[in-house]
């Protein structure tokens, strides 16, 4: 995780896998490194660590999980479980929002709340979004963990909105 990727797959078929296997080796040593060990940012000016890595790769395989289910039939009524998704929504708001690129074209408060949890995000005009105590929201996402965790990475959700919900817009995941 600190290494710079060898991002560049052989052309040729019969290396590929080989390819594969190394880099699923050398994630697999780096995430088995303690989770305050530093690792390599893939956001400009933000340190992070393999535990966050950890964290990332554990919802970012939750979601695709619920991808690929919606294509079965009947599509299962997976829950995920309020302490994963509450941890995701946490993830969200306090750690890949305020990372994004800022592109938020009028200055909001989201409250994003579950499970008597809210979280708040300070959207404002050319900076970084920025986490923080609830305020007044101009717009709320809330319902249980599942649903709010849903909505946030775009997924089908019975999740409630309050206020005007294209000012969720710039939150989208993408």
């Amino acid at each position: 995780m600190n290494r710079e990727p060898d991002a560049t797959p052989p052309e040729d078929w019969d290396d590929l896998l080989g390819w594969w296997d190394g880099q699923r080796l050398a994630a697999r040593e780096a995430l088995g490194r303690p989770p305050e060990t530093p690792a390599r940012s893939p956001f400009p000016g933000f340190e992070i660590t393999v535990g966050d890595w950890a964290r990332r790769m554990a919802h970012e395989a939750a979601v695709h999980r619920l991808d690929a289910e919606s294509a079965l039939d009947p599509v299962p009524a997976t829950r995920l479980s309020p302490a994963f998704t509450l941890d995701g929504i946490d993830e969200y708001a306090t750690f890949l929002v305020p990372r994004r690129s800022p592109r938020y074209p009028v200055a909001t408060t989201v409250h994003l709340t579950a499970a008597g949890r809210t979280w708040a995000l300070y959207l404002t005009p050319g900076e970084h979004a920025r986490a923080g105590e609830p305020g007044t929201p101009d717009v709320e996402l809330s319902g249980d963990p599942d649903d709010v965790y849903r909505a946030l990475w775009g997924r089908p959700n019975s999740a409630t909105v309050v206020g005007d919900p294209a000012l969720l817009a710039p939150l989208a995941a993408p």
